[in-house]
């Protein structure tokens, strides 16, 4: 098992390499420019739509806004607590500038996504709406390269089918058992446990209850986590503008060694900031297009640019919060207790409960609800993926299994699953960005289309 691990851990670092890492950002440039730079200006108009109300006459199963909670519920997490304290452990300060700058193109990435998962998606034979990468690889791209579409959508759907007990399952349940019993000492398989009968319950009522529940658990956890965020930095205010000179500052010089800190480069900072951007917001792999085809509309790009808030709240305002407690708190330059640099959700933990009392547990309860929320959504990505290969009649042993697989991560070690997933997740991204690039002019011509009637 170890030589397999081993195995895994060298095609998960070239999966993640330099090459997917630049294939991501030049997809999101392409777009940004042949959209001219509509994502971002547009963001308000993106957050007038999500609360606008609703034509009872439009096709779909969730309504906008849970359709976006939903796609928020498998992003917001581990990513924006422990993945930013890792990218400035590990590339300083100025690893949160390019952090940014992945987020503001992976907005244009995200629209696509959303765009072509409402053209191209389809009702099945429960008469509920499906889409996503498999179905615009297959409907879209299949439309002039028929064999290619479908091999592409073959791929994406085993890929994710497999990563949502992965990234969305194994690590989720394992991670939160692990808080759970160092804060409150809940032995890890009462968790397992619990969180299988309630993620069971949830998922057996299809993506209207994933999309209630997220509904109303993601927003009051990013109220929570961020207005805990805030009061920190009202108490650390003083402390702001260096934080923010010290993101500009180190994105372009070397950062030294500082207490803890081992001291990082610029291309650290660029290759971290970038490589945690992506895990955060998943701008690119294409498993938020999923829950977007389910949404309750008639124009594709009234959902994309719901979609493209998924990655500005996820990035540019909750992983910012985060890096900013970090940095005024001074906890990104502490030692452990074996001397070194902290990192992960320690070392957020730590610069939270550095500055307010019990802000340990404020992390611990917003990691938990946060992977709680993810299980769901990558339950149901990895549902629609498995439809794809065989049909709705089978979904059921898909969610048994999902279920199941709760209450044995909750009590192992997941290192070859974290590995294998996170490969996974990587494979993902590669069809669905071919998928994203030869239907760019259909994504342009509509989106020209709209916004010369709207605007």
């Amino acid at each position: 098992m170890e030589a397999l691990n081993n195995l895994i851990s060298q095609i998960n670092a070239f999966v993640w390499g330099p090459p997917m890492l630049g294939m991501l950002g030049v997809t999101g440039v392409l777009l940004t420019v042949g959209m001219v730079f509509m994502p971002w200006r547009k963001v308000g108009y993106g957050f007038r739509q999500l609360f606008s109300d609703q034509n009872d006459s439009e096709r779909g199963d969730v309504k906008p806004f849970n359709a976006l909670m939903t796609a928020m519920s498998a992003t917001v997490g581990t990513g924006n607590i422990a993945g930013v304290a890792t990218a400035i452990a590990l590339g300083g300060p100025g690893a949160i500038f390019y952090m940014w700058v992945i987020a503001l193109f992976g907005m244009a990435t995200k629209y696509a996504e959303a765009v072509c998962a409402v053209t191209y998606r389809e009702v099945d034979a429960n008469g509920k709406h499906v889409g996503g990468p498999m179905y615009y690889l297959r409907n879209g791209v299949g439309e002039f390269a028929p064999e290619m579409g479908k091999t592409l959508g073959v791929l994406f759907a085993i890929f994710g089918a497999v990563a949502a007990f992965g990234i969305g399952n194994a690590v989720q349940v394992n991670s939160m058992a692990a808080v759970l019993d160092d804060s409150f000492s809940i032995p890890t398989w009462v968790t397992g446990v619990i969180v299988a009968v309630l993620v069971g319950v949830v998922v057996l009522g299809g993506i209207k209850r994933i999309g209630d529940v997220a509904g109303k658990l993601v927003p009051a956890m990013i109220v929570l986590y961020v207005g805990a965020s805030i009061v920190i930095l009202l108490m650390n205010a003083s402390e702001i503008p260096n934080a923010f000179a010290m993101i500009f500052k180190y994105a372009f010089e070397p950062v030294a060694a500082a207490g803890g800190f081992a001291g990082a480069a610029v291309a650290a900072a660029i290759r971290f900031g970038v490589a945690r951007g992506v895990f955060s917001n998943e701008a690119g792999l294409g498993s938020a297009a999923i829950a977007h085809a389910a949404a309750k509309t008639n124009n594709p790009v009234q959902q994309g640019v719901i979609a493209m808030l998924g990655t500005f709240i996820d990035t540019i305002i909750v992983c910012t919060m985060t890096a900013l407690v970090i940095l005024t708190s001074g906890a990104w330059m502490a030692t452990g207790a074996d001397g070194a640099g902290l990192t992960g959700a320690v070392l957020t933990s730590e610069a939270f409960s550095s500055t307010i009392a019990g802000g340990n547990y404020v992390v611990t309860v917003a990691l938990a609800v946060f992977a709680f929320t993810t299980i769901l959504g990558w339950s149901y990505y990895g549902e629609r993926c498995w439809q794809y290969l065989f049909s709705e009649k089978t979904l059921i042993i898909y969610r048994a299994i999902f279920v199941l697989a709760i209450l044995a991560f909750a009590n192992v070690k997941v290192d070859f699953v974290w590995n294998l997933s996170d490969t996974l997740n990587g494979l993902m991204a590669i069809p669905n960005l071919v998928g994203l690039l030869l239907l760019a002019p259909m994504v342009f011509k509509v989106t020209r289309e709209h916004f010369a009637k709207n605007d």
